[in-house]
């Protein structure tokens, strides 16, 4: 069984969107800030966070700054620094049997950085789709 959270902090640490192939299951459902409808499955899932990771991990920028942890769920609060409009979120994550992500919601505050993340999600998926 995977250590999710452990791996998680390590693609976190490492920027390295590879890891979440094995993180991610294949059924995962990924539920946006800024898109209405919950996307699923893998690909799109890891198509969404390759992106944020992109993003919002710029050197000294993000860090967690608490961690709530149960047996197959997890909620982590961050804050991020873009364009010097800081940002507040949490990750919602709860993951199946095998330790593979099945859930992953993102909730943001304040409105400012809502819609600098969409503006800035959506640059960077249109950049990642003609690539």
């Amino acid at each position: 069984m995977l250590d999710t959270l452990k791996l998680w902090h390590h693609i976190i640490d490492s920027a390295d969107a590879q890891a979440l192939d094995d993180l991610l299951a294949d059924d995962v459902i990924f539920h946006s800030p800024v898109v209405h409808k919950p996307q699923q499955g893998k690909a799109l899932t890891r198509m969404y966070l390759a992106g944020a990771l992109q993003v919002l991990l710029k050197p000294g920028k993000f860090r967690y700054l608490r961690e709530i942890a149960g047996p197959r769920d997890a909620m982590l609060e961050f804050i991020a620094e873009v364009d010097g409009i800081e940002i507040n979120g949490v990750d919602i994550i709860r993951w199946d049997e095998a330790g593979r992500i099945c859930d992953f919601k993102v909730m943001i505050r304040p409105l400012k950085a809502i819609n600098l993340l969409h503006q800035k999600m959506g640059e960077m998926l249109q950049s990642m789709a003609r690539n």
